[in-house]
């Protein structure tokens, strides 16, 4: 028999309250206020779940920028970070892990849209509080973080309009998409053909799987042998990386002067490349503003509180509706406007961007000290 079966109800009583009051102490992920801990001001950890290392702006900008935000609004407070790499069941598992280890809150920017619903949902059902980062995902998400993504698009395809001028309307364009997996990249793709639909003829147009510069540059080789090496004015790329891949094949193909090609991201390279006449312009979105928002965020969910001194609009989903939301503004980024964004906002320093390979055009652009 067991040494326990023969308490009084009393200690049975006095047992289950302490343990009660115990775990109502420690909170936890298995709470069912979807709010996240009641805790006020004491400590709590946050996840931090990103979808791929593919952009460099990941681990190099987003991912320090919220551990420092988060630190600065709550010094007991905690990090855990993990990245999918691009794999939807690595990041399926990785968001159970962090429930078994007890986060609060989850800062999640999905591999896949759909593919994450279900672990959405888990987190929630056990009342964990899940953030979008960057971009939408189905599911019973607290709250949503990142630019105007239509405007992303329509802020690239004003800006190759203007660089082809007067060959727009006969001139002839390939479109480099990134994957059509999430509302994010459809977006990007919707406001770039909002503006170049009916102005300018599409050639060739290719959604690119995993944001792969490798399978950027197969596309352009191929458009190059579809439409001729003198049979392409301009490159819609959809961000820096498939940039670089097209810049990378047309420069293969011996194609000089290059067209004006298009990215997103402003990445160091990008910027770089920009400054000496291989890419046309990136667009820069201000990591840090978007990084405070989220860690804004986290925390005040982590604390219980309402968003409404953070969030000044709402977006919604298939699944759900009134997702508190910040939407940002990009700002496009031609080699006349690199001092004025990338370098004025401490990104890059002029050192960063003017290596000795670099060093003749940025004296030609101004961008020497």
């Amino acid at each position: 028999m067991s040494a326990y079966r023969g308490r009084t109800p009393l200690i049975a009583t006095a047992l289950s309250l302490v343990m009660a009051v115990s775990l109502a102490a420690c909170g936890g992920g298995g709470s069912d206020d979807p709010g996240g801990t009641a805790s006020g001001e004491g400590g709590f950890k946050v996840g931090l779940l990103f979808s791929q290392g593919v952009q460099p702006r990941w681990e190099n900008f987003d991912k320090p920028l919220i551990e420092k935000k988060i630190k600065d609004l709550c010094a007991d407070c905690s990090m855990d970070y993990a990245n999918a790499k691009g794999d939807v069941a690595t990041q399926q598992q990785q968001v159970e892990t962090m429930i078994n280890n007890d986060v609060e809150v989850l800062l999640l920017s999905a591999v896949n849209f759909r593919s994450l619903r279900h672990s959405v949902e888990r987190a929630h059902d056990v009342g964990i509080p899940v953030i979008a980062y960057d971009g939408l995902v189905e599911g019973p998400i607290a709250a949503y973080v990142s630019f105007d993504n239509e405007r992303v698009g329509r802020l690239q395809g004003e800006a190759l309009l203007r660089a082809l001028g007067e060959r727009a309307d006969s001139g002839r364009i390939v479109m480099m998409n990134g994957p059509q997996t999430s509302p994010t990249n459809v977006a990007f793709k919707k406001g770039a053909l909002s503006v170049l639909q009916g102005r300018v003829r599409i050639g060739e147009a290719y959604d690119t799987p995993g944001w792969s510069q490798e399978t950027a540059h197969t596309n352009m080789e191929n458009a190059i042998a579809a439409l001729g090496v003198d049979g392409i004015d301009g490159v819609y790329a959809a961000n820096d990386g498939l940039a670089a891949g097209a810049i990378s094949a047309l420069k293969a193909a011996g194609i000089r002067p290059l067209p004006p090609v298009t990215g997103q991201d402003a990445d160091l390279a990008a910027v770089q490349r920009i400054v000496k006449g291989e890419q046309y312009m990136s667009v820069y979105k201000p990591f840090k503003a978007e990084a405070d928002a989220a860690a804004e965020m986290a925390v005040a969910l982590g604390r219980g509180e309402k968003l409404d001194d953070i969030a000044d609009t709402t977006v919604a989903t298939a699944t759900t509706q009134d997702i508190p939301a910040v939407l940002l503004d990009p700002i496009p980024v031609t080699v006349d406007d690199i001092r004025a964004t990338v370098i004025k906002d401490g990104l890059y320093t002029i050192a960063q961007i003017c290596t000795p390979e670099t060093a003749p055009a940025c004296e030609k652009a101004g961008l020497t000290d």
